[in-house]
């Protein structure tokens, strides 16, 4: 099947821009689930009245060959706080904090990611999946972490917006204009050839989203998604593209958790208590997820339960993460909304599978 696959467009010849996700090497210190804490946190950083010794200790952050603490404390102090946080995709459904500075990441790739920073959409996927993990690839609406979906995740906007080197934004530069497409002009040609038609960005880009859901695609070309980045098939059939184009932004709109069919859940938290996150285990037969011995979850199945994006199987990931920390009433609605956006992914992906066994590709999408 080398052949055939290699006939597809690779994501990274669709779109102009891409990058990493950011690299922080100080998570503690940068990321948080509050914005507020993350407030709290810098206002103590950037006081340099304090010792060195007190940051180290509070933040678990210390020297190192390319990062000096005290230069970063200085920095720091020159930034407008509230400015510099900003919302994060850290993990597949969990959106936390940063402070994205230059002064406290290791790796910013801000070329990029400053795209994510204004209205916009990317998918997030990788080049490798080795061992037992498995392909995944996520929609997000902000920037997001270098372990999004797995160890090496990559971030491919939809738009590219101009920047001027003036203004606040970033301490160093404002959006000019409002964004333009970051296909590649070759692309969009290709797509024009195969399907008579150009469609406008949005439609395209949830295609791709649906092609990378589709479990007849992901199955048959399980080897090559592997080792390296996916590659998109275009049908020759305008039908069948705004098909999954419909689907794939059904599934965009329910990954961002902005479907309205989120907003009434099936999913019951019945019992009051402290909330905390002491031990997650999952009873099949009562089809409950416990968050310590007296609270849980019902009305989620085995089949979502199990559900992995990538390097993680997200519902289990989700409040291991806050384990020892009681779960805010946003993150009991989070959570719900995530359990019924997971079940109706996977009815989803079938609708999707059986439009995608009716493409035919078409050869003018050979490069």
């Amino acid at each position: 099947m080398r052949d055939e696959y290699e006939k597809f467009w690779k994501v990274t010849d669709i779109f102009r821009e891409y990058s990493s996700g950011v690299q922080t090497k100080r998570d503690k210190l940068v990321v948080n689930f509050s914005k507020n804490t993350l407030q709290t946190n810098f206002l103590l950083f950037q006081n340099l009245s304090l010792p060195n010794e007190v940051i180290e200790e509070t933040f678990r952050v210390a020297d190192t060959y390319e990062w000096n603490l005290r230069q970063a404390r200085e920095e720091v102090n020159k930034e407008d706080i509230d400015k510099i946080i900003k919302y994060y995709l850290y993990r597949p459904f969990d959106k936390r904090w940063i402070y994205y500075s230059d002064a406290v990441l290791a790796r910013p790739f801000r070329r990029v990611m400053r795209h994510l920073l204004n209205k916009n959409v990317a998918i997030a996927t990788s080049r490798k999946y080795l061992g037992t993990k498995i392909f995944g690839s996520v929609v997000t609406d902000s920037m997001g972490d270098i372990h999004s979906v797995a160890d090496q995740t990559y971030f491919f906007p939809l738009y590219l917006y101009l920047y001027e080197p003036e203004g606040q934004l970033l301490g160093k530069e404002v959006p000019k204009t409002k964004g333009t497409t970051n296909f590649n002009p070759e692309f969009l040609q290709a797509v024009r050839e195969s399907i008579g038609i150009e469609p406008n960005p949005e439609e395209i880009f949830y295609y791709i989203y649906a092609v990378l859901y589709s479990p007849t695609y992901r199955k048959r070309y399980e080897e090559f998604l592997k080792i390296d980045f996916p590659r998109i098939p275009l049908p020759s059939s305008y039908e069948v593209f705004k098909e999954l184009s419909n689907l794939g932004k059904e599934l965009v709109d329910l990954h961002l958790l902005k479907h309205p069919v989120l907003d009434e859940s099936e999913i019951g938290f019945p019992k009051g208590g402290l909330n905390t996150v002491e031990k997650v285990f999952y009873n099949e037969g009562s089809q409950r997820v416990f968050i310590n011995k007296e609270q849980y979850f019902d009305g989620i199945s085995k089949e979502v339960w199990d559900y992995r994006i990538g390097s993680y199987q997200v519902m289990v990931k989700y409040l291991k993460d806050r384990k020892g920390r009681p779960l805010s009433l946003d993150e009991i609605n989070h959570y719900m909304k995530m359990a019924k956006a997971v079940r109706l992914t996977i009815e989803l992906q079938e609708k999707i599978d059986n439009v995608y066994k009716r493409l035919k590709f078409s050869s003018s999408i050979c490069q």
